[in-house]
């Protein structure tokens, strides 16, 4: 009876999880339009691909392919027309510009950094990610209004 307020709290956050996550499926690489596999042959050279999914965001269709380059992750997000919207890179805490790493740590206070991603839109990069709620960092190092990770 005790652990009933945590199991109810389990629930509501896979239930959460689910409803927004339900518009993204894994597939395979056969089922990528020819314009996205042309794109994701070449983002993906020398590296491993992961796997692949499709998605609906917004009404737009979007695929991501997830690689493995050089020991760390990348994400990529490729609209139907093979353009590369979005790119999610694992980054070294010790690679931030110092003023990124300053307002990390004075964000986590006493609690643990985990895996830092930058985060690249139409090209350019636009902020740094973190691997929990509220966890997004602008370029100065201050948090950012982009949406949590």
């Amino acid at each position: 009876m005790k652990n009933l307020p945590l199991l109810a709290l389990t629930t509501v956050g896979l239930l959460v999880t689910t409803q927004a996550r339900a518009q993204e499926r894994s597939i395979k690489r056969s089922e990528l339009p020819a314009a996205v596999a042309k794109t994701v042959a070449s983002v993906s050279q020398g590296a491993t691909v992961r796997g692949y999914s499709r998605e609906v965001e917004n009404g737009q269709t979007l695929y991501e392919v997830e690689l493995r380059v050089h020991g760390h992750g990348k994400d990529v997000t490729i609209d139907t027309t093979g353009a590369v919207v979005e790119e999610e890179e694992e980054i070294a805490f010790a690679k931030l510009p110092a003023s990124v790493q300053a307002g990390i740590r004075a964000a986590a206070g006493a609690g643990k950094i985990g895996r830092v991603e930058s985060l690249t839109k139409n090209g350019k990069l636009v902020a740094y990610a973190g691997n929990g709620p509220k966890c997004r960092w602008a370029l100065t190092g201050n948090p950012s209004p982009l949406r949590s990770s």
